[in-house]
């Protein structure tokens, strides 16, 4: 049976195999997620994929440019799928929650550097880090129990 994702991964010019298609179910459903849990969850549909595997199906698909791979300091690396787009993204510092944001400029890189040393820049990645909704409530929450 033809899925969306073999005719994706075709033409990114990699195989369809079942470790890059469980992989890339978990992150359909699971966005900003490390490997080790994208290797968790794919277990689910394909029992026999390895740590090691999972690894190299996220490098394929990064480099095929069919996921992303952030970086937020302090964390593990996460992948999505949202690619292509000049998107952004926002980390709670407390609960390391991910949410993605638009660039108010639209066109990338959406910012330039004072001094381009030379290179060519044609994208620019910006992490916004603050407390998400369910934090704020919490950290009131909790402040609220020492006053009293």
């Amino acid at each position: 049976m033809e899925t969306a994702w073999d005719e994706q991964l075709r033409h990114a010019g990699l195989r369809v195999t079942r470790p890059r298609l469980s992989v890339l179910g978990v992150l359909a459903q699971h966005p900003h997620v490390d490997a080790d849990t994208i290797a968790t969850a794919a277990r689910t549909v394909h029992p026999s994929i390895s740590p090691q595997a999972v690894y190299g199906v996220l490098k394929a698909l990064v480099g095929g440019g069919l996921a992303r791979r952030i970086e937020p300091a302090g964390g593990p690396a996460l992948y999505e799928l949202r690619v292509g787009d000049n998107h952004h993204h926002l980390v709670c510092r407390e609960c390391g929650s991910v949410a993605d944001v638009d660039c108010v400029v639209g066109a990338a890189p959406c910012l330039a550097p004072s001094d381009a040393a030379g290179f060519e820049v044609d994208e620019a990645e910006v992490v916004f880090w603050g407390l998400c909704g369910d934090c704020q409530v919490a950290r009131r929450k909790h402040g609220n129990q020492h006053q009293q």
